[in-house]
């Protein structure tokens, strides 16, 4: 039977357009210019129809041919809008299916001659089948997630016409524009049916995987994704309403340091894939924490920032001179630092190591160099640091990582050069944790730092450029590797003149200040000072000193509050009634000369000694007994000595039997004090003459020096130290190697003016000096 019985006119206007194909019986708004609108108002004059005409792109995949089709649809116009855009808004009704005979140009529109494609259809089994199994088929689809609105439902539950029907679910099917002009172009209703049928069972199938796969993803949706897709949600309300997320504010700001950050490429590919990790990682998650802190540290460090080097060696020096009192080699070796920095913009930072006793201004040197090359100062104790992780952080799986405190504290000064101090390295301990000492071994090599590889942030960092300072008070426990990699100045002790002069420069304007008596024109003369130096202080550096200063300011303000008479001057007088009884004696210059008890000098960690070794005879059976906590070496000095003039006897004038039946006893004083070393090998010698020949030993000679069996003189260590010790116990001549002569440099002038120098080769020199 025939589907369309409508007469139409023999010309009617013609659109050509691209982006749909339209359907009989469907409804089609089109949105056009006012140039294309001129088509459906001519429409009006063949009573209100237009052809709708898809036309057909190029695809080489394709074998239809490009261009304008032959089959189009009659549409009736329902309505022109004009919408506020200046465009055109047409309300077209799709009639019946056309043929274009033929086209031909009318300005401004294009006439096409066409016939309306008759459709016939007869019922049968085959039709009827198909029907139902269409609109089961189209039911599925709908359980599975496409919905229809209801009134198109009950329409398709009343359709039982192959063509209507067809057109109908072809529309439903999601297909491109070419497979509907090819439905569309199928004229037979029970082949177009059947066409629709296959695209809709692959439909089907599509959704039903795919409903399959989505089944299985939300059994696998945990709380995290739950809460993370609720998040998004609010995160989109936030965005209608206005308010902003701090999750995201957060997450921008971070973005943000990160591209301002000037990181090297390979760290800024790191953080980017680190940031989309965050990303995806909800905030309650302790993994959050972890990953925000780690971006922030990477974003923070200062790969690229330096400060800029005062290269003024005059205003350098000025600056030195005005922290620190002498300290010429150190003073020097700055100086040096400059003088090449200011030839090559490159150069590696190098690694000092002040050795010296405490109280002579170590740490405090470093501030003065960070403020004489216009460098941040940056200071970290190593004393008792026994965890490995300290030096070079701890990794991200651990919780509660942190980076090491070397990096950490170049994140905190924000520039990649700056002066860093180590200080107390030779504190350094180890246990299971690891070893701090061999950590430091990358960080204090210049050739290796440039690349230092901290656990927590798991790149390389430039450490080439910062200038490493350590302090210690002692070399002997650093381990040797880590020694080599470092360039040791010794600072010895101040001797007293010195101490005076650091008194007067620095010590007395500090407490002054620190004690509230800037404006009270307190002044101390230089007979006080040296009252304090000698009679209640015995250092090798200045803090006794500074404390006691210190405390004369105390009682003066004390006495201040107190409405006593105001002083203005310190005397030797005042010193003594606001300290009381002197704490310390001269030792030398208090005693008398003895037989058998001869001063020696001792180096320590906190500055040369003094001591005094004892010996004494007593009848028994021929032995050594050795007191007053000695080492093991300084044993063997003692008996080497004893040996020396055992087989030296007749040239000292000692009798043959003062040895036989005779006990003899040497003690060193302070016996709870340790003491080691061979360096009092020539004062054992010394004070075993004097006992064995009665000969007193002078008391204002000191002496130090190695002994070996033949009687030979060997060099020692720390001869400025121990002549310092000697000149603030009021000694007048020392007895030194004379391998150790050109220590005296090192020595100041004025200590050097008030003592008598005697350097020996052999032992028997030394005698004829102290007895």
């Amino acid at each position: 039977m025939p589907l369309t019985n409508i007469e139409i006119p023999s010309r009617l206007p013609l659109y050509t357009q691209t982006e749909a194909v339209v359907f009989p019986y469907m409804l089609f708004p089109l949105y056009i210019s006012e140039k294309e609108v001129v088509t459906f108002r001519e429409a009006d004059k063949y009573e209100k129809y237009a052809v709708l005409d898809f036309e057909r792109p190029d695809d080489p995949k394709s074998e239809l041919s490009a261009g304008r089709c032959d089959i189009g649809t009659l549409c009736r116009v329902n309505q022109i809008k004009k919408l506020d855009d200046g465009r055109y808004k047409v309300s077209l009704e799709g009639v019946t299916r056309v043929r274009i005979l033929d086209t031909e140009p009318s300005p401004p529109i294009t006439l096409a001659h066409c016939e309306i494609v008759r459709e016939f259809v007869e019922k049968n089994l085959v039709s009827e089948a198909l029907v139902q199994s269409l609109n089961a088929l189209l039911k599925i689809a709908l359980s599975h997630g496409k919905p229809l609105p209801d009134d198109v439902m009950k329409m398709i539950d009343y359709i039982d016409n192959p063509a209507r029907l067809s057109d109908l679910v072809a529309l439903y099917v999601n297909l491109p524009n070419v497979d509907l002009q090819e439905l569309l172009e199928t004229v037979d209703p029970l082949e177009r049916l059947k066409k629709v049928y296959v695209h809709l069972t692959n439909e089907v199938q599509r959704m039903q995987v795919k409903n399959e796969v989505a089944g299985e993803v939300t059994k696998r949706v945990g709380k995290n994704q739950k809460e993370y897709i609720l998040r998004e949600q609010m995160k989109h309300i936030q965005e209608e309403l206005g308010d902003e997320d701090p999750r995201s504010s957060d997450l921008n700001d971070l973005r943000k340091k990160i591209e301002e950050a000037g990181l090297p490429e390979d760290i800024k590919k790191i953080a980017d894939k680190e940031l989309k990790r965050l990303e995806r990682i909800n905030q309650a998650s302790p993994e959050y924490n972890v990953s925000r802190t780690y971006l922030d540290y990477l974003a923070g460090m200062p790969w690229n920032t330096s400060t800029t080097d005062t290269l003024d060696m005059v205003r350098s020096e000025e600056i030195l001179n005005e922290d620190h009192y002498n300290l010429k080699k150190v003073k020097e070796r700055i100086l040096e630092f400059l003088a090449v920095r200011s030839l090559k913009d490159n150069m590696k930072g190098p690694v000092l190591c002040f050795v010296g006793p405490p109280g002579v201004g170590k740490t405090s040197l470093g501030k003065s160099i960070a403020r004489s090359l216009g460098r941040k100062f940056v200071r970290i104790s190593l004393g008792g640091v026994r965890d490995e992780a300290e030096i070079r952080g701890h990794r991200r799986t651990y919780i509660g990582a942190l980076p090491g405190r070397i990096i950490k504290e170049l994140y905190r000064c924000g520039a990649n050069n700056p002066i860093f101090m180590l200080d107390e390295i030779d504190k350094l301990g180890n246990d299971f944790r690891g070893d701090p000492a061999s950590a430091l071994l990358e960080v204090l090599d210049p050739e290796q730092n440039f690349s230092f590889n901290d656990h927590y942030l798991d790149v390389a960092f430039d450490l080439s450029k910062v200038m490493f300072i350590t302090t210690a008070n002692q070399l002997d426990p650093i381990p040797g590797p880590l020694k080599d990699r470092m360039e040791v100045i010794r600072l010895a002790g101040y001797s007293s003149q010195e101490k005076l002069q650091i008194a007067k420069s620095f010590i007395i304007r500090r407490e002054l200040e620190e004690n509230g008596l800037t404006d009270r024109g307190l002044t101390f003369s230089d007979e006080a000072l040296e009252k304090v130096i000698s009679d209640y202080t015995r250092e090798a550096g200045v803090r006794g000193l500074q404390r006691t200063v210190a405390s004369i300011c105390r009682k003066v303000a004390k006495e201040i509050t107190q409405q006593k008479d105001l002083r203005s001057h310190i005397t030797p007088e005042a010193v003594a009634e606001l300290l009381g009884p002197k704490k310390f004696y001269n030792e030398v210059a208090a005693e008398n000369d003895r037989i058998g008890v001869v001063t020696g000098l001792a180096w320590t960690e906190t500055g040369g000694d003094i001591l005094f070794i004892e010996v004494t005879s007593m009848p028994g059976k021929a032995e050594l007994i050795l007191t007053g906590s000695l080492g093991d070496v300084m044993k063997e000095s003692a008996r080497a000595a004893l040996s020396y003039i055992q087989a030296h006897a007749d040239e000292f004038g000692i009798q043959p039997d003062a040895f036989e039946n005779r006990t003899i006893h040497i003690h060193v004083p302070s016996g709870a004090i340790p003491k080691d070393g061979p360096s009092a090998g020539v004062t054992m010698v010394t004070a075993l003459v004097s006992l064995l020949t009665g000969k007193p030993a002078r008391r204002s000679v000191a002496m130090t020096g190695e002994i070996t069996l033949t009687g030979r003189v060997l060099a020692i260590g720390g001869l400025k130290e121990k002549v310092l010790a000697a000149h603030r116990a009021g000694v007048s001549t020392i007895v030194a190697p004379e391998r150790n002569r050109d220590d005296l440099e090192d020595i100041p002038e004025n200590v050097r003016a008030d003592l008598e120098f005697i350097f020996v080769n052999e032992a028997a020199q030394a005698l004829s000096v102290a007895l």
